[in-house]
């Protein structure tokens, strides 16, 4: 695929972008340890926005890799995973927060530190919300591409240390039209020592066209009828 567009988001840091349907969103770790929390919101509805429950059960993992679709609380789908090289995203660990980062690693502010200041993902999400008139009553949970969150022998949930490498990607192609929010802070069940600033590059690139033996519509039959609700939305969308 050819690369249309490519930026880099340095670590601890947040952004967020419009995605049309028929365009590939890669994320690339640029020296490894990276951590990308992300939510996903249809432009035209705020209220329809990414669902982690119906993600997870509809397609019966605990993990998201390439196959999987990402979907929203309308059992429409966002995006879909076709390239993945580390096999397993978390989606369940959830958001940093202020308190969380101040009792792991301590309190940089902005005054003091300027870029380099300890963010954290929930207030990140925030800022970019608020620029599209939201507040945190809209926030959903979210996930965390390059994380792997596993449970051990009794039951407990745990990070795993240096899960993605640097240049490992991931690839989302978008089946509707999509507002991406995503932050580059650390994931909250992170372990390490320091406060990880671990930055990222992402490309934008045009997708294939969808084809009758694809990965992600027939990973199962769940995908199938997501697949079918884009298409009546988009048909009802265009008029």
């Amino acid at each position: 695929m050819k690369v249309l567009y490519e930026d880099e988001i340095p670590g601890a840091k947040h952004w967020s972008l419009l995605m049309r349907k028929g365009t590939v969103l890669t994320l690339i770790d640029k020296q490894g340890g990276a951590n990308v929390g992300m939510l996903f919101y249809n432009p035209s509805n705020y209220l329809e926005r990414y669902n982690a429950p119906d993600t997870l059960k509809c397609q019966h993992t605990f993990k998201l890799t390439k196959g999987n679709c990402l979907y929203s609380d309308m059992g429409r789908i966002f995006c879909s995973i076709i390239e993945d090289s580390l096999g397993w995203h978390d989606t369940v660990g959830g958001n940093s927060h202020k308190q969380l980062v101040k009792q792991k690693w301590g309190e940089h502010n902005y005054q003091d530190y300027r870029n380099e200041c300890y963010r954290n993902g929930y207030d990140s999400f925030l800022v970019e919300l608020a620029k599209y008139g939201m507040t945190d009553r809209d926030m959903a949970s979210n996930l965390n591409l390059f994380s792997k969150i596993y449970t051990d022998e009794s039951g407990n949930m745990m990070f795993q240390d240096n899960h993605s490498q640097a240049g490992d990607s991931i690839s989302l192609r978008f089946e509707m039209d999509t507002l991406v929010l995503f932050h580059t802070c650390p994931h909250p069940m992170n372990t390490s020592e320091n406060y990880p600033m671990n930055p990222i590059i992402y490309q934008i690139s045009k997708a294939e066209p969808l084809s009758e033996d694809d990965v992600c519509l027939n990973y199962c039959d769940e995908n199938q009828r997501g697949f079918k609700n884009n298409d009546l939305y988009h048909i009802a969308y265009s008029g």
